[in-house]
Parts: C-alpha cells; sequence; structure tokens
C-alpha cells in the first residue's frame, strides 16, 4: 500500500509563517519566560497577593512589563500600530503601553501569576502617532510552552469604534433616565398590553356598540383597570403623590386611582376602542394622604408598540392650584363677595332656568334691609357693610340644607327664590328667617337686624313674570308698616 507523504517541518514552519503574517488581526509572538522567573523569585520572598504587592510599588508593574519580550509582529500590528517595522515598534513600546494601561496590564498579571495561561481582556495601547485605542487582548501561553512560558501567543483586535459606540449608548441611556426621573412633569410608564388583550376579545365576540356594553358590563372596566402594569415611575410623580418610595407607591395604587377614575377611565378605554391612543383629558387622583389631586393627563402608546401597547407613557400636570383658581373666579362671578350669597347675575339665571323648567310651584321672598340710609349716614358704610354681612349670614342659615336660592339683587335688597315650594313653605321659610334675626340680633350688640319681607307664589311658567313684582309689593308693604311703627320718615 503507497503511503501519503507527509509535510516536511520546514514545510510546517512556512505555512505557520504564512499564516502568521497574513492574519487580518494584530498578532505578537512573546517571550514571557523572565516574567516567569521574576514571579518565581517574588514567591520565594514570600509573597502571596500580587495585587496588594504590585499596587504597593507601581515600579515594579515597570519590572514586569520589562521581562516581556517581543519575538514577533505581523503585518497586520504594524497597520494597527502605525509602525514602519518591527524594530521601530519594539523600540518604542514606552509609548504603547503608557497612562492608563495599568489596571488592565494588572488584570493580565493576575491571570499569569494564578496559573491561568490562556485569558483574554480589554485593554487601552497608544498608537505610535498618538491614537488612544480600546483593544480586546488574547493571550495563550502555547502549550508546548507551558512550564517555561518562552513562547506566548497575543491577539490584538482594535475595538475603539464599538467601545465609543457602547459608551454614546450608555450616555444616551444614561440622558434618557436623566430626563425622565428629573422630569418636572409626574411620569409614568405602563404596560398596557393586558387591556388590549381584553378589548381584542371583546371584539372577536362581536361587540359593536362598546358603550352600550359597557354600560350593561361595568365590571368590565374594573378588568381592565387591573389589567394595567405600572413599569416605572420618576421622582416627581412621588413627590405629586406624597409617596416615600416607589415601591410605597405602587403597592397603594388603590388609594390614588379610586373615586371619579371609575367614569374617567371609561372614557379613556372608549377612546381606546376607537383608534386613539393618544389621549388628553382632565382627571382627578388622590395623594397618598388623602387630598384630591386635579390632574392634567396625557397619554400616549409609544412609537413601535402600537401592536400591543406593551410601552406606554403616561404625563401627569397638577393643575389643582389653577382649577382652585377657575373655581374662586367662578365663585366670585355668581356670589356677593360682601355678605357670601349669591348675586343677581345667578339670580336671573336661576329664575330663568326654573322658569323653563320648574319645578312647580316657585315662590319668592322679596326683603329689604331696614335702617340701612341711615346707618350709612350717621355710622359709616363700614358699620352699614357689616350689617349687610350679618345678613348674609342669617340668610345662609336659614337655607342651610335646601335648595333655595339666596341671593343679593342690590345694596340691601334680598331675594329667595323656593323652586316647588308653595305659599305654606314659603310662610314656613319666612318665619324661620325671622326667628334667626332674633337670635343674630341677641348675639350682636348695637344696630339690630331688620328686615322687610314680602311673599308671591306662582303655580306655573305664566306667572313668573307678575311674581317679582308682586312680592315686592308685599315687601314695600311690609317696609312702610316699619317705618310707621317706628314713626321713622322713610326716604325713597
Amino acid at each position: 500500500m503507497k503511503q501519503t507523504p507527509t509535510a516536511s517541518a520546514d514545510t510546517r514552519s512556512a505555512d505557520f509563517e504564512g499564516l502568521f503574517h497574513s492574519a487580518p488581526i494584530s498578532l505578537w509572538l512573546e517571550d514571557y519566560s523572565a516574567l516567569k522567573t521574576l514571579f518565581d523569585s517574588w514567591r520565594d520572598q514570600g509573597v502571596v497577593d500580587l495585587e496588594t504587592h504590585l499596587r504597593a510599588a507601581p515600579e515594579r508593574m515597570g519590572q514586569c512589563a520589562a521581562c516581556l519580550k517581543v519575538l514577533q509582529v505581523n503585518q497586520q500590528t504594524l497597520k494597527v500600530f502605525a509602525a514602519r517595522d518591527q524594530q521601530d515598534l519594539v523600540s518604542r513600546l514606552h509609548e504603547v503601553f503608557r497612562d492608563d494601561t495599568f489596571e488592565q496590564m494588572l488584570t493580565e498579571m493576575l491571570h499569569l501569576w494564578s496559573g491561568t495561561l490562556s485569558f483574554g481582556n480589554q485593554t487601552v495601547n497608544y498608537a505610535l502617532d498618538g491614537r488612544r485605542m480600546d483593544i480586546q487582548i488574547h493571550v495563550q501561553v502555547l502549550q508546548a510552552h507551558a512550564t517555561g512560558w518562552d513562547r506566548v501567543m497575543v491577539s490584538l483586535e482594535d475595538v475603539t469604534e464599538q467601545v465609543k459606540a457602547q459608551a454614546e449608548l450608555v450616555r444616551s441611556e444614561q440622558y434618557a433616565r436623566s430626563l425622565f426621573e428629573c422630569s418636572p412633569v409626574s411620569l409614568w410608564v405602563e404596560d398596557f398590553s393586558g387591556v388590549k388583550a381584553l378589548l381584542d376579545e371583546a371584539r372577536d365576540q362581536g361587540i359593536q356598540d362598546f358603550r352600550v356594553f359597557l354600560s350593561v358590563h361595568p365590571d368590565f372596566v374594573s378588568r381592565c383597570a387591573q389589567k394595567i402594569k405600572v413599569l416605572d415611575v420618576n421622582q416627581q410623580t412621588l413627590l405629586m403623590f406624597a409617596a416615600q418610595s416607589k415601591a410605597e407607591l405602587l403597592n397603594r395604587l388603590d388609594e390614588v386611582f379610586r373615586d371619579e377614575m371609575h367614569e374617567s377611565f371609561t372614557d379613556q378605554l372608549l377612546d381606546l376602542w376607537n383608534g386613539n391612543t393618544n389621549q388628553m383629558r382632565e382627571v382627578v387622583n388622590h395623594t397618598l394622604a388623602g387630598a384630591p389631586l386635579h390632574i392634567h393627563m396625557q397619554f400616549s402608546v409609544m412609537e413601535g408598540h402600537e401592536a400591543n401597547w406593551d410601552l406606554v407613557l403616561v404625563s401627569l400636570v397638577d393643575i389643582t392650584a389653577r382649577k382652585k383658581a377657575e373655581a374662586y373666579l367662578e365663585y366670585l362671578g355668581k356670589h356677593d363677595s360682601l355678605t357670601k350669597l349669591h348675586n343677581r347675575a345667578f339670580y336671573s339665571e336661576e329664575l330663568n332656568r326654573i322658569a323653563r323648567k320648574g319645578p312647580w310651584p316657585l315662590s319668592i321672598l322679596a326683603m329689604d334691609l331696614n335702617g340701612l340710609k341711615a346707618v350709612n349716614d350717621l355710622e359709616g358704610h363700614a358699620a352699614g357693610d357689616s350689617l349687610l354681612r350679618r345678613v348674609g349670614e342669617v340668610l345662609s342659615s336659614a337655607a342651610e340644607g335646601t335648595n333655595f336660592c339666596v341671593s343679593r339683587v342690590g345694596g340691601d335688597e334680598f331675594v329667595a327664590l323656593l323652586p316647588g315650594c308653595d305659599e305654606r313653605v314659603a310662610q314656613s321659610f319666612k318665619d324661620r328667617i325671622e326667628s334667626l334675626l332674633e337670635v343674630n340680633n341677641q348675639f350682636y350688640s348695637g344696630r339690630k337686624l331688620s328686615l322687610a319681607i314680602g311673599m308671591a307664589t306662582a303655580s306655573t311658567a305664566t306667572h313668573v313674570d307678575a311674581l317679582s313684582n308682586e312680592a315686592d309689593k308685599a315687601m314695600f308693604a311690609a317696609k312702610t308698616r316699619f317705618y310707621e311703627d317706628a314713626k321713622v320718615e322713610r326716604r325713597r
């Protein structure tokens, strides 16, 4: 049988040289035998912890580096390190391994000290033209030379661009995290995929009128709410909702979203059903301390997650102060600032509303503060204002717990609308006012309050126009009797 001839040692050596020099990555053939001798001497001196030994005297790392003898480098190495030739590179290795290479080289030394003869590491080298390079290094003590470390293959890969890209990604993530955490707006990252699954299930069951479906199955809203997963919240959220930590807030969400939220979440589901994945609305939440928060909410399914709604950004802006201001302005628009009763504009609107819709019968009490002009003339307007405030106290107390509309319609003129009340109820309310006047006069010293009160009742809307005039006439008659009884001439 004819045998195939084997390659000669010279041929194998030539092949190795060819592969070595044409390799697309930087290859270094080195001799670490002097390093092994140095390590052995340190061990003989009692060194056990190499890291402590090297950090105690950083110049010892220079001793280690001096022990590494470069035998051969390939063409890619010369290209990567901008060297003319191997002699140029070796003579300037102090420019290659410098500055921030200590920590990375320490890692390599620790591997070798512990007997690990094949390892990888990321380090920093410098090209001869000054470029800083992030390098992925792999060190392999060749198997036949494991005893003396006199042949070590080192491969280097320039990963500077990958490291820069990774660093940029980290910076970008940190920037986004900082924007999220430091935002002056409450931000919530949520998962609505469970909600979408329930909506899709309802569609598959043939539901077409979702509004009717929700009215028949209100429990569906609660089921959807339970499927929402809060993934993260920012610091402003904790501050807004008076929470000490994210864990505390997430464990007590039932205290935040309650009462009015069922109705607003129903509207939100209707919008989602109709394909509106970017929504804005005003809702009411509560802090963990129980205080109501008026919120402007913006809801957005994040781009790229429209298919399953698994990433949703919800921003909440506290508009409680604005709502209070609006409520106060609305209050001022409907109330008299001195007596806190309704004003003439509100009285007119309410009278028109009752005239259109009822209920019937409707009774009116027209009232006038007796003697106000004399008090203003003799004691000043401050004294007169004090009497008017007392009238406001009396009439507010009399109407408390009722749907009666009591208004100040002029300087000393007041009107009470009693919807759905006949003459008997109107007389009872008049008696209550007069009783409270007596109590008020006992409480306050000085001038006594006195109201001239006239009553009128209309059974249908056709009589409303004459109702105010009839009540005014009765009031003027009462006022005339007051001045006649007091023997004081009334100025008109």
